[in-house]
């Protein structure tokens, strides 16, 4: 079943986002190292936090960017999961939808993500892997070490990349962009 409709969210400006990305890229390496070094309950909390605020006004659905360019790992749990939504065996599904990746787990053959609609609705949203219901984990107790994901996803995701914004202002004092609260080099 597809998830139901939502109020409209702020727009989301996807070329502002990546122009974004572009220009912080060497800061954000800077601020991710330093996040590295934060003991990792007061990190977690932080960013749990600040996960809850910026999608109390997000929605995901507006944006799907996740969904059109990277793939899921479907685990051991999901595939039955998924292939029962869509009215195959977990064998078919996976001859047809999945493939192995250098780590030895299951991903999608190919972006976007087959079972998103023309609306940018999830076609499986019930049935969806742990991946997709957790994404962008921003919000995870194990935050710490999720940092090497949360890195990667702030380039995709622009509600994850202000989630990790306002946690290095709060626990850092810096932002992802030159001369901004107390950034210095380093």
């Amino acid at each position: 079943m597809a998830k139901p409709p939502a109020p409209p969210s702020p727009t989301v400006d996807l070329p502002a986002h990546d122009a974004r990305v572009r220009l912080t890229r060497k800061r954000r390496k800077v601020v991710f190292r330093k996040l590295r070094a934060l003991d990792p309950k007061p990190l977690a909390e932080a960013a749990a936090e600040e996960h809850a605020a910026v999608f109390a006004r997000v929605r995901c659905g507006d944006c799907a960017r996740c969904c059109q360019t990277i793939s899921p790992i479907f685990t051991d749990r999901d595939i039955p999961k998924v292939a029962r939504a869509v009215g195959l065996r977990p064998a078919e599904f996976t001859e047809r939808y999945l493939r192995l990746d250098e780590d030895h787990d299951y991903v999608l053959k190919g972006s976007p993500c087959p079972f998103l609609g023309d609306d940018k609705s999830c076609m499986i949203y019930d049935d969806r892997p742990k991946a997709c219901r957790e994404y962008p984990h921003t919000d995870s107790p194990r935050q710490r070490q999720l940092l090497d994901l949360t890195e990667r996803n702030v380039e995709v995701c622009p509600a994850a990349y202000e989630v990790v914004e306002r946690v290095a202002r709060r626990l850092l004092g810096l932002g992802f962009e030159e001369g901004e609260g107390g950034a210095g080099r380093g």
